[in-house]
């Protein structure tokens, strides 16, 4: 049986809707921010994607920094900064900076994904393959520039050095699974696109877990789309955005998040696509007790310690709606 009191964060993308543009983005995610610091939420965590024009979550430290600065107490972090396309000494700094401007508040989540295209990649980075490979390595650096004890190394971060900045680690297979676990680091598994290793990783992290100095015991957090409206039917239709972003994405034919419009028999068939099931089996659309059902079957099912949301929904109003009835759910619980 999972655990009844489990914290519940958001990820979120700063998609960008079609009529708008990044600044309208910010101050919308900032809102959300808000409203979700009000409502409970623990964390809110920003993506980091280049090149799309659909999300604005590029310069992740620095949208951090602005959640931070206009909120008060809910914790802001990455999910993730996508490692191999950064040096360690300057992500090392910058959320070093970040923990001493919005002490205890800060977590850094880490990731190898380009969180891009291939030719984007190796703009960002021409030696990033080299840093794929040296994921583990680089995470340890990161540990060094933040320990107080590397104050007598030739290169540090200064200021980082002592910093209380958690770091997590981020994936999607279950190599990460097994690096979370040896390095004795909490563990974030992106189930909201890419649900087929789940199960198999987390069963990886728990039974190889090693505690270390920042870890006891395992710590996961599972990823949900969620999409919760007064009615079923309601969230069908505001879930067509969603059908139509991830359409895009499937097809390479990004676009800016679109209105949602009454389900077609052509959108229906879509998000019966084996394709599309794949990557959304743990979308989660419909009415408080439609939602509150699914998030109790996949609580019941992984054991996970907290859950983190993410949506696409083009009215900002909709989305706040949503994170709120799926507060209501787990004050419930």
């Amino acid at each position: 049986m999972p655990q009844k009191n489990i914290p519940y964060s958001i990820l979120e993308l700063a998609s960008v809707a079609a009529n708008s543009n990044p600044a309208d983005t910010f101050k919308r995610s900032l809102d959300l921010a808000q409203k979700a610091e009000e409502l409970g939420y623990h964390r809110f965590w920003l993506a980091e994607h280049h090149n799309m024009i659909s999300i604005a979550s590029s310069a992740t430290a620095v949208l951090i920094g602005h959640i931070a600065a206009g909120t008060e107490k809910i914790r802001v972090g990455s999910g993730g900064i996508m490692l191999p396309n950064h040096s360690p000494l300057v992500v090392s700094e910058q959320f070093g900076t970040l923990g001493s401007l919005y002490p205890d508040r800060i977590d850094l989540g880490l990731g190898r994904a380009p969180g891009t295209d291939q030719v984007t990649a190796q703009a960002i980075r021409s030696d990033r393959m080299q840093s794929v490979y040296r994921f583990p390595e680089e995470v340890e650096a990161i540990q060094h520039y933040f320990s107080a004890d590397n104050a007598g190394a030739r290169v540090r971060a200064t200021v980082a050095e002592g910093v209380n900045v958690p770091i997590y680690i981020l994936g999607s297979s279950t190599d990460s699974a097994h690096l979370a676990a040896k390095m004795g680091l909490p563990y974030a598994f992106a189930s909201h696109f890419a649900p087929a290793q789940l199960f198999e990783a987390l069963n990886i992290y728990y039974n190889e877990f090693q505690p270390s100095d920042y870890l006891g015991e395992p710590y996961t957090i599972g990823l949900l789309n969620i999409i919760a409206a007064d009615t079923d039917a309601e969230a069908e239709r505001l879930s067509t955005t969603q059908i139509r972003m991830i359409l895009g994405v499937l097809t390479n034919k990004l676009d800016y998040m679109q209105p949602p419009i009454d389900m077609t028999p052509e959108l229906k068939a879509i998000s019966q696509d084996p394709a599309f099931l794949r990557m959304q089996q743990y979308a989660f659309v419909g009415s408080k007790a439609t939602v509150k059902e699914k998030t109790e079957e996949f609580l019941s099912k992984t054991g996970v310690s907290e859950l983190m949301i993410a949506s696409h929904l083009y009215h900002h109003e909709d989305r706040l709606k949503s994170i709120e009835l799926f507060s209501e759910i787990m004050k419930e619980r």
